[in-house]
């Protein structure tokens, strides 16, 4: 049996500090094979920096997705062109730089495709999800039957008729974006793991990880104004997935949520 954690968006430095605890915690307590981290906003709430990239794998991360604030941090563009395992969304044109996909080896010795997508509603202008992932999924399937998605998107209808889409094709599809834990994990009838979205990882006492000040004044006066981290205790949030290596379908998928204090 192949076990992946899936560590939902970190966001700045609560999510961080919740990531450096609780990830060596999951690897040794539920036998992790694969860890794969959604980062798009671990730098301060926008983007990535190489040390924050360093720091991860130190803490047991191997593969890293993104979504569409992974472009933030411009001096940090050219970092997606030499890493294969900090991914950007696959259905960007081909200009831009860096990789969606990559095929990587676990603890247990299994190969492991991972894509990661951008949704296309009520989010930049991207190509097709779908048509990028079913000609990605054939490709990868030549390599292993065990294919895991991270769909950042905001829709729900979005994320679950692309999992429908792929159902016996790849062994999950966990969905980001919203920072906002869903309750509906499932195993469709052709083995695919899903999750509409795993949450976030940062301040609990936040609107999606941003001070709530900040938020209700933006909704109230319409005025766009900086948005700043909170900070104090933090939701560490994710899922884990075990996957048949063999036939890469998915046996289970357990939603995760930890809490971890404050520092003093």
């Amino acid at each position: 049996m192949l076990t992946i954690l899936f560590v939902a968006d970190i966001y700045a430095q609560p999510g961080r500090r919740a990531a450096a605890e609780r990830i060596p915690h999951y690897i040794s307590q539920h036998c992790v094979d694969l860890v794969i981290a959604n980062a798009e906003n671990a730098a301060g709430g926008f983007g990535l920096t190489q040390n924050i990239v360093r720091r991860l794998r130190n803490h047991g991360v191997d593969v890293i997705t993104s979504g569409n604030h992974v472009w933030d941090r411009k001096e940090f563009v050219p970092y997606l062109q030499e890493s294969d395992t900090v991914l950007r969304p696959l259905n960007y044109p081909v200009e831009a730089p860096g990789s969606g996909s990559v095929l990587v080896t676990a603890r247990n010795g299994t190969r492991v495709g991972v894509i990661n997508l951008q949704g296309r509603t009520s989010l930049p202008s991207t190509d097709c999800p779908f048509h990028a992932a079913r000609a990605e999924v054939e490709r990868l399937r030549t390599h292993t039957p065990v294919i895991f998605i991270d769909f950042h998107a905001e829709a729900t209808a979005e994320k679950l008729a692309l999992a429908w889409y792929l159902d016996g094709l790849v062994s999950a599809v966990i969905g980001t974006h919203t920072h906002v834990q869903t309750a509906d994990e499932r195993i469709l009838p052709g083995g695919t793991g899903y999750l509409t979205d795993a949450g976030m990882t940062g301040a609990i006492n936040s609107v999606i990880g941003v001070r709530a000040e900040l938020a209700i004044q933006r909704f109230l006066s319409l005025v766009p104004n900086r948005f700043q981290p909170a900070d104090g205790p933090a939701l560490f949030s994710g899922a884990i997935v075990r996957i048949d290596p063999v036939s890469g379908r998915a046996t289970h998928v357990e939603r995760i949520q930890d809490t971890v204090a404050a520092p003093e």
